[in-house]
């Protein structure tokens, strides 16, 4: 089992920059992939980013592809995700997840069912 909490969330100007940090416990590193999703209201939940145990490995959905970018810290058993040039469509909760599952581009990283853990999730706002 993990546990994740999720910080950083909040108000940003459209343009501007937000960086959420991922906090895990329990089970973490070899093995664990991260994944960073969001929900905007009446919306599903949908897939932006995802990160290998060792960092070496990246995927992220074509609406955040360079502007997002994740990254982690195992010695601080801690996920990043930099929000750059930010956009009102970004405005959702966003959700740290852990799966363990090897991340490669057949390991179908995007589905919500691989991760089997969720953190409370964090508010992003974006105003214009």
């Amino acid at each position: 089992q993990v546990q994740l909490v999720e910080s950083g969330g909040g108000l940003a100007q459209a343009g501007g920059s937000l960086r959420l940090s991922c906090a895990a416990s329990g089970r973490t590193g070899s093995g664990v992939t991260m994944g960073w999703f969001r929900q905007a209201p009446g919306k599903d939940r949908e897939f932006v980013a995802t990160i290998s145990w060792d960092g070496s490995v990246r995927y992220y959905a074509d609406s955040v592809k360079g502007r997002f970018t994740i990254s982690r810290d195992n010695a601080k058993s801690t996920v990043f995700l930099q929000m750059n040039s930010l956009k009102p469509e970004d405005t959702a909760s966003y959700y740290c997840a852990a799966g363990v599952f090897s991340l490669n581009y057949l390991s179908n990283y995007a589905s919500r069912r691989k991760y089997e853990n969720w953190g409370q999730g964090t508010q992003v706002t974006v105003s214009l």
